[in-house]
């Protein structure tokens, strides 16, 4: 089998001093002379939840960015790609603005997952570009960007990294006032966008509460000129009459509005010896796909155009809309000192009820749903010889359904089971982190499609090496696996969003990757810096090969071939100034 390289370029470097221009420009009111000691203090006491040891993110050896406070509020966007996309190493996909999934150091799609609290968020934007992810980051406390296989922590549908909202709807401690919240407005004006949010937390004794609630409105985004090149904007072979009233308008992205909803409730009980918490939420999200990037299911080369479209709903027979509704319901308990061999034990579930309808002119032509649960017990181990550790199970059990003009994959029943083991030791100045993890991952499509059950294990190292207080070295070693998805398996027929004929192969085997990466961070009074080169090389990597044309729709069949990602991310903080007015950072990256 031939091997491909393939090389992933750092995005240009960003600069900037304003805060228009830089989110993590702060200007604080705070003494000045404290900023540097505010600075180390947020570094150290943001826990990340993702991990079982749940470290601050420069004690962990692996890669992981976090955003919480102020930097998260200057960051927050309408997507939850957009909202990290200003991370090294992280980019968005797009797909008009109501669409945004995280990419990770060139991963995405089905290897990058988007998690709720730890837990699998079970939408369909794995499924297809056009499906925007079913989390909103503006009522996020913190979001956890792990870089590099997170299959030791999150299983096979995370072996290029993973992307952690964490709610706070299921509070983790009491707070320290009987009631506390907030409100935020904002405005855009490139799409006319109003967005308002609330917050509220109250504690009563050991009981807290918590409301959260969100309304997001923006109109079609402002361009200059026209959004469709001349010559370029008819290829569906219909004959428009003058006047027609379809043309795109001057300085209007047409059908690129997004109208979102989103809100939730929590009550957690925090004891001595335990807790026990619940919550509920909703997100709900009507957007446009912008005209030209969708074909149609009236413009397919397959189909009929003998048919009148005179009855048609009002409104452009060409707008495409998606309307999206996805409830779920969380719940999470522990115990302390269960024994004196355990420091805590923890199980948390979720189930979620996911459904979008793809709308043409207003009328249902796809719908896709996913209804699952998902749970995942842990257990964290007192020290036994200098080690500290954490190992657990996970389980989860999803039914997606596709029925439609424009279904492509199957309605398929999907179970997977994990267990995984995380143990760490301090030599000295030496850090050493190691891990293993097993699943079983079991997809079982209806119709004559054959069932298929995938094991898949990983393995991981990592480790920091501190040379004095300002400055530590890194690397990472992981051995991942992942099984393929339904769509890979299985598709067959047109996907319409990435105008082709889509065939998937049911024989396809676990996709295997070696990773290596080397870091350093450094931190000083007027400088914090870090960078990291990896490389990693994937065993059977799956994906779209291009076969040929049928009916002027290219046909794409998913394959595997080796294939080689390498790259390099850097990040620098400079403290340019610090006066009674506020202060002066300068954060370069790429």
């Amino acid at each position: 089998m031939r091997s491909s390289s393939l090389l992933l370029k750092p995005h240009a470097l960003s600069l900037a001093l304003a805060a228009a221009m830089l989110p993590s420009l702060a200007m604080a009111a705070d003494d000045a002379g404290n900023h540097r000691d505010r600075h180390l203090t947020e570094l150290s006491t943001v826990k990340v939840t993702a991990s079982p040891l749940q470290g601050d993110a420069e004690s962990l050896a692996r890669p992981v960015d976090v955003l919480a406070g102020e930097r998260l509020d200057e960051q927050k966007a309408g997507t939850l790609g957009d909202t990290v996309a200003k991370l090294p190493g992280v980019q968005s996909t797009f797909f008009g603005p109501g669409v945004g999934r995280p990419i990770i150091r060139g991963q995405e799609g089905p290897r990058v997952a988007v998690l709720s609290n730890g837990m699998g968020n079970m939408d369909a934007s794995t499924v297809s570009a056009d499906h925007a992810t079913s989390i909103e980051p503006f009522l996020a406390d913190q979001i956890e960007v792990l870089k590099g296989p997170a299959t030791l922590l999150f299983g096979s549908g995370a072996i290029g990294g993973a992307v952690n909202v964490v709610d706070g709807r299921i509070a983790r401690e009491l707070p320290d006032r009987p009631l506390s919240g907030r409100a935020e407005l904002r405005g855009n004006s490139v799409n006319d966008e109003r967005s308002g949010m609330f917050r509220l937390d109250g504690v009563s004794g050991n009981v807290v509460l918590h409301v959260d609630g969100l309304v997001r409105n923006g109109d079609d985004y402002r361009i200059p000129g026209y959004a469709v090149i001349d010559g370029l904007e008819d290829h569906s072979g219909h004959d428009h009459e003058e006047g027609d009233t379809d043309e795109p308008r001057r300085g209007r992205l047409d059908n690129s509005s997004v109208r979102t909803r989103a809100g939730g409730v929590g009550a957690t009980w925090l004891g001595d010896e335990g807790y026990f918490g619940v919550s509920a939420s909703t997100y709900r999200t009507n957007y446009g796909i912008p005209n030209g990037a969708h074909v149609h299911a009236d413009d397919d080369p397959g189909h009929d155009h003998d048919h009148d479209h005179g009855d048609e709903e009002e409104g452009d027979e060409h707008d495409v809309r998606i309307d999206m509704v996805q409830n779920r319901f969380e719940a999470k308990g522990g115990i302390y000192q269960p024994t004196s061999f355990l420091k805590n034990i923890s199980l948390r579930t979720a189930y979620t009820d996911y459904e979008h309808t793809e709308l043409e002119a207003g009328t249902p032509a796809t719908r896709f749903t996913n209804r699952g649960i998902e749970g995942r017990l842990e257990a964290v181990q007192e020290q036994i010889g200098g080690w500290d550790g954490a190992f657990g199970l996970q389980f989860g059990n999803s039914d997606f359904g596709a029925k439609g003009e424009e279904a492509f994959v199957p309605d398929t029943a999907t179970k997977n089971i994990g267990l995984f083991l995380l143990q760490e030791k301090q030599f000295g100045p030496f850090k050493l982190e190691l891990g293993g993890r097993h699943d079983q991952v079991k997809l079982d499509p209806t119709g004559d499609y054959r069932a298929r059950t995938f094991g898949a294990t990983n393995l991981s190292a990592a480790g920091i090496w501190t040379l004095n207080d300002a400055v530590d070295l890194r690397f990472g070693i992981d051995s991942s696996e992942r099984a393929p998805t339904n769509e890979e398996l299985y598709a067959a027929g047109p996907h319409i969003a990435t105008r082709s004929l889509e065939i998937g192969d049911a024989n396809l085997k676990t996709e295997r990757g070696q990773r290596v990466e080397l870091g350093i961070h450094t931190h000083s009074e007027r400088v914090d810096f870090s960078a990291s080169i990896y490389q990693t090389r994937f065993k059977d990597f799956i994906y779209l090969a291009d076969t040929g044309v049928v009916e002027s729709l290219p046909v794409r069949l998913w394959t595997q071939q080796d294939a080689t990602f390498k790259g390099a991310e850097a990040e620098a903080l400079f403290h340019l100034f610090e006066g009674n007015a506020g202060d002066w950072d300068l954060r370069v990256f790429g």
